[in-house]
């Protein structure tokens, strides 16, 4: 093998492969990245041989094909200090020995036998469904924080995809928390599925790169795999067995009161508040006032902690309804407030017990359900 490419190409492409190489393995080749040359490009593929699979690929000047793994966290390391000029690398027949030269940079690096690496797979299937990137990207971002960390419950790790005629609709929940987001597609097919929010996380930093463009979504035809198909990316990951609870019936139907205020100031005082919140079991109150006259309604914001200290914070907001107080823990209203793409948001609420709901002023694709936190007023 014999090739020459752009260190940040390279740079770039080993980045976004090393996210699928796991933390802790029994398989000591799934540490490596799989490097393959051919026609006019170098394909990246790093998977930890269980969920996820990331490949790669990026221009190059192949003057002999051929393929190699390299230990990834060494090369990606190397490669990420070398400075932005073009790097070779060359493989002698038979040897597994890289060498690799940049400007006055060189290093060698010992690889394993490509042929030992886990395959990748190839999802092949019904026809891809094609989903415009930046939306992918935007409902990702507004539903994967919601999914559960802990394998107590494994279908609440990944997110719910369902697809019907013309939607498609995101949803994810960890026992504490729902996000839904629903965006319009093309395709008219009707499937539901789950999506590892792991994979989803790697999925929405490759979107990132594409600022327009399609995604092509594939699954096999089992229903076990799917694979996104960003063009110079792919991922493909194992879909999660099992039924999705019905989250339908978590969204309130009903509030008492609706308080509409400034996304920036909100999350202002609700970080400032955090800070408070910390030596408080994580409790943020919020005291909702409607106005009076020509008086404006307003928010109050407060955190505590015992024998600490305390703050509040005051915003104006547009309240309708009754006087209405509820609790939520501090990180979770910053997790939902981080990913709005409105300049204001609707604080929809029933009582100090009932789960509140937080909407995007003028979107109406986005809902996210909190449980509130038990306090004393």
């Amino acid at each position: 093998m014999r090739i020459a490419c752009q260190q940040e190409d390279l740079h770039r492409g080993l980045s976004a492969v090393a996210r699928a190489i796991p933390t802790r393995t029994t398989l000591p080749i799934t540490q490596h990245v799989l490097l393959e040359a051919e026609g006019d490009h170098l394909t990246l593929s790093a998977t930890d041989a269980e969920t996820i699979a990331i490949t790669y690929r990026i221009e190059a000047k192949v003057e002999e094909p051929g393929s190699i793994t390299l230990p990834s966290r060494l090369i990606s390391d190397f490669v990420a200090t070398l400075p932005r000029e073009e790097i070779t690398m060359r493989l002698a027949e038979r040897s597994r020995q890289v060498s690799l030269a940049c400007v006055r940079n060189t290093a060698s690096i010992g690889g394993m036998d490509p042929d030992d690496f886990p395959p990748i797979p190839t999802v092949e299937g019904s026809d891809a469904i094609t989903i415009e990137a930046p939306r992918l990207r935007t409902a990702i971002a507004q539903t994967v924080f919601s999914a559960a960390t802990d394998d107590s419950r494994p279908v609440l790790t990944g997110v719910h995809f369902h697809f019907t005629a013309g939607s498609l609709r995101l949803a994810a929940a960890d026992g504490f928390r729902l996000s839904v987001h629903t965006m319009p597609i093309d395709a008219k097919v009707e499937r539901a599925v789950i999506v590892p929010a792991r994979a989803l996380s790697e999925l929405g930093r490759l979107l990132g790169e594409a600022a327009e463009g399609k995604v092509a979504v594939t699954f096999n035809p089992a229903g076990t795999q799917v694979q996104f198909d960003v063009g110079h990316a792919r991922l493909t990951a194992n879909l999660i067995q099992g039924t999705f609870p019905n989250y339908e019936q978590l969204i309130p139907a009903q509030k008492a009161t609706r308080t509409e205020v400034s996304v920036a100031e909100f999350m202002r005082e609700t970080r400032i508040a955090s800070i408070f919140a910390r030596d408080g079991s994580g409790i943020v109150r919020i005291i909702a006032t409607p106005g009076e006259g020509s008086n404006p309604g307003r928010l109050v914001i407060t955190a505590r902690a015992e024998e600490v200290g305390n703050n509040e914070g005051i915003l104006d907001a547009v309240v309708e309804g009754a006087e209405a107080k509820i609790a939520f823990n501090g990180r979770y209203l910053m997790d939902v407030l981080n990913v709005l793409d409105a300049d204001r948001v609707a604080i929809e609420t029933t009582s100090p017990s009932s789960p509140g709901v937080l909407r995007p002023v003028g979107n109406d694709r986005f809902v996210h359900v909190v449980m509130p936190m038990f306090v004393q007023w």
